[in-house]
């Protein structure tokens, strides 16, 4: 039955990648001004702190989200990250390479499984909020990752043997993160629902001091817009 809804509307169902963040509230304010029926989905993963659950939860309560769901996948079990893995800790600066705050494979599991609700949806498109210019330096956030994901889907589902293949929808991903929060608000993302931070407390504050929110600190002022951001006590200057 969802998938007859979702067919109601011109463009289609959507998959959309929802972690709570900014960028994946933007990739949702993205899906929804393309017309699609969005189908939101997030992921209990063994992360350090709920708070990003609570705001995809916000986030997802909002007019052209037909679904959301969570679900479980335990890469704390696997560990080897400093967002699931507490024998790491998260860096308070920025440092070179690959950072510790990577979780192995996190994308390609994710997109794995937007691509089987996809199919079951008949969607032809799943969202994601990745990007390839201000970012960590993530592997699973480049274009040649998403181009190589898609290709993939096409051969691994029955949708795409039959030519019903799922699109991976990018919107972000050669975009500034001033950039994103201006084309955000443009759709009329209100960013102070989301958290991006990599350690929030229990209320959700933001720590100040990590990757993710000195990437989303210093977007906010390149897009001379006020932060809504709630911080700790910890809050650094840009």
């Amino acid at each position: 039955m969802a998938a007859e809804t979702a067919n109601q509307t011109t463009t289609g169902a959507a998959v959309v990648l929802l972690s709570g963040g900014l960028d994946s509230a933007t990739a949702l304010a993205e899906a929804r001004a393309a017309g699609y029926a969005c189908y939101a989905l997030s992921f209990d993963y063994g992360q350090r702190h709920r708070a990003e659950l609570e705001a995809a939860a916000r986030l997802a309560d909002s007019p052209g989200v037909r679904e959301h769901r969570v679900m479980r996948v335990d890469l704390g079990g696997i560990g080897g990250s400093a967002l699931t893995d507490r024998a790491f800790s998260v860096p308070q600066a920025p440092g070179e390479g690959i950072p510790v705050t990577y979780v192995p494979a996190r994308n390609t599991v994710f997109l794995a499984l937007a691509m089987a609700w996809a199919e079951v949806l008949d969607a032809r498109a799943i969202y994601i909020g990745v990007n390839a210019v201000d970012y960590s330096g993530y592997p699973d956030c480049r274009p040649e990752f998403i181009r190589a994901f898609e290709s993939m889907a096409q051969l691994a589902t029955r949708a795409g043997v039959e030519g019903r293949g799922v699109s991976i929808k990018a919107p972000l991903i050669d975009l500034s993160k001033a950039a994103i929060i201006q084309r955000g608000l443009a759709l009329g993302v209100d960013y102070a629902l989301t958290v991006s931070c990599y350690q929030a407390d229990d209320a959700g504050r933001a720590c100040g001091v990590c990757d993710a929110c000195r990437l989303r600190a210093r977007g906010f002022r390149d897009a001379h817009v006020p932060d809504p951001t709630r911080y700790g006590d910890k809050q650094f200057s840009v």
